[in-house]
């Protein structure tokens, strides 16, 4: 597993636990991230998703949303709507090449979602604009 990939599961862990039980301060999340990730720019690129997917989570959601046929956000498992928010991020908010950002979303759902969600998460991603929103 890639460094950065490390980065993303560590974000998708944060992610995953504001979505189910949100109680992490400022330090905790510190904490998390330092005892997780061994190097500084990689601490820096899962502090950048975490704080990012927060900050535009509204806005994620609604493109999301907009997206996916037959499923609210409310109704995905909370494993595949984080890693969708994740994902979107990355593709609507950051640098990251389309094909990356999506391979790497497909492969979290791989590791922590259900045997459907990589399919899922693919479809979907896929279908989003690129650069939608803006940065």
């Amino acid at each position: 597993m890639s460094q950065r990939s490390r980065a993303r599961e560590v974000a998708l862990q944060i992610l995953f636990e504001d979505d189910v039980n949100p109680r992490q301060t400022a330090t905790e999340l510190t904490q998390f991230v330092h005892g997780r990730i061994p190097t500084e720019p990689m601490r820096e690129f899962a502090l950048k998703l975490i704080l990012g997917v927060r900050s535009k989570q509204a806005e994620i959601d609604d493109q999301l949303q907009k997206i996916a046929e037959n499923w609210s956000i409310k109704r995905m498992a909370p494993t595949d709507r984080n890693v969708l928010r994740v994902g979107a991020y990355e593709l609507l908010y950051t640098e990251t090449p389309y094909r990356v950002a999506i391979n790497e979303a497909v492969e979290l759902s791989k590791r922590f979602g259900s045997a459907n969600s990589p399919q899922f998460v693919n479809g979907i991603l896929d279908k989003l604009p690129r650069k939608a929103i803006g940065g």
